[in-house]
């Protein structure tokens, strides 16, 4: 893949200093959706990781989460995915050094074959919604986190919740599945209604909109993402038309009550 040095200076973000160093290519060839760095990275700015934790990336994609992981803290990290084969991720694990600190899974988010109360912390990014939204998984998830451990969501959402249809706007783009998209205000109740976790922060990315919309945007210039890069297109077409106004990305931590 040959990136032009104009489009590889567009995905260096002062918000993001770690990620940052990353190889475009890199950042590329594990297309998945919104940036999983810069949400990665986001999403550990909330969370207390010592070298040596055991850590769970559920919805790991192609292990990018999984691998910055575990060279920027010194975790090992469990990386779990349906869709995308072990021995593919093994095959980035091994590039990237870690073979002994990121262990690929193929798991289903709803038979995890791990013991309970093994994980330290659990991630999920850009992953949760799919499955997280249902009343019960909550109870189920946290069975494999100790008490007093973490769990963090990164996730598209919505500033507020819809009352009914889509805005006007976003009409031509809605798809069925956006309808996992919420606000931070509902991940809270959502979570909090449970008795089973303290809440630690629920939020949303400052220019997060924007963020998403440059990254579909020099995705799409790279010819990845679905229909070589015209889905991703579309996506910031999209994200430019609500500038804001809807969507955005949200994060969710809370601590396993240890009662």
């Amino acid at each position: 893949m040959i990136i032009p040095n104009e489009l590889r200076s567009r995905l260096v973000k002062p918000a993001f200093p770690r990620a940052s160093t990353y190889d475009a290519e890199f950042l590329l060839d594990t297309w998945m959706g919104p940036n999983v760095l810069w949400l990665t990275e986001w999403a550990t700015s909330a969370l207390p990781l010592q070298p040596g934790m055991r850590i769970l990336d559920l919805g790991c994609g192609k292990a990018a989460s999984s691998i910055f992981l575990a060279k920027e803290f010194g975790v090992t990290v469990w990386a779990a995915d349906l869709w995308i084969a072990p021995a593919d991720n093994l095959r980035r694990v091994e590039v990237a050094g870690l073979m002994d600190r990121v262990l690929p899974v193929h798991a289903e988010a709803h038979a995890l074959p791990f013991a309970a109360g093994y994980f330290d912390a659990i991630v999920s990014i850009d992953a949760y919604h799919y499955f997280g939204t249902d009343d019960l998984y909550l109870g189920y998830i946290l069975k494999f986190l100790r008490p007093g451990g973490h769990l963090c969501v990164v996730a598209p959402g919505l500033h507020d919740e819809l009352a009914d249809a889509p805005p006007d706007w976003l009409r031509p783009y809605w798809e069925s599945e956006f309808c996992s998209f919420h606000s931070p205000s509902w991940w809270r109740r959502h979570w909090s209604k449970t008795g089973l976790v303290e809440i630690d922060c629920a939020d949303t990315l400052a220019d997060g909109w924007q963020l998403w919309a440059e990254w579909n945007e020099c995705s799409a210039e790279a010819g990845v993402g679905p229909g070589g890069g015209s889905g991703a297109a579309r996506e910031a077409e999209m994200l430019r038309l609500d500038q804001g106004r809807t969507l955005t990305l949200t994060r969710v931590v809370a601590r396993r009550s240890r009662a």
